[in-house]
């Protein structure tokens, strides 16, 4: 059982211009490659959590709240969902997507407005909040991008991988 508690409700969460504000990352690590045994490079692995809602794998994410900065919130639902600490690195950028699900007053039409991340992971926890309902998942980015659960998620891996080419 976890001692960390997942926020939530909405009532501390973030809106703009019809939009719901979400944060979240692409959490991810190096791991050695060697080959014949003399090569030795480092291989990129992205973390991502099943949905509890269907098939198909996701990023950590959720709502933006009033009392938190975006990266403050991307750095919270990274432990809450896939209980990952670490160092939050550059912003990957803003993707729109409509939430299937999620409809509310201050947002009838489902929109949101993902802030998203980098996220160097430094540890992996043993218990975390939603370890009960979420599955880690550590792929090679091809392999990601063809797990990606929406289209949204696989532009931001695919803009993850640009930012990582020119950091090397």
């Amino acid at each position: 059982m976890s001692e960390l508690v997942a926020r939530t409700g909405r009532l501390q969460q973030r809106y703009e211009g019809g939009c719901r504000l979400v944060a979240g990352c692409i959490p991810y690590r190096f791991r050695d490659y060697c080959e014949d045994g003399d090569d030795s490079a480092k291989v990129v692995e992205v973390l991502m959590i099943n949905s509890p809602s269907g098939p198909g794998l996701l990023f950590p994410k959720g709502g933006w709240e009033n009392d938190e900065t975006a990266k403050e919130a991307a750095v919270r639902e990274a432990i809450e969902e896939a209980g990952v600490r670490g160092d939050l690195m550059d912003f990957i950028g803003d993707y729109q997507f409509k939430s299937k699900t999620l409809q509310d007053e201050c947002c009838p039409d489902g929109l949101c407005k993902a802030a998203m991340y980098a996220l160097f992971v430094k540890e992996e926890l043993e218990s975390w909040p939603e370890q009960s309902t979420r599955t880690r998942s550590w792929l090679t980015i091809p392999e990601a991008v063809d797990s990606c659960r929406h289209k949204w998620m696989e532009e931001a891996l695919k803009d993850f991988s640009s930012w990582l080419e020119d950091k090397m």
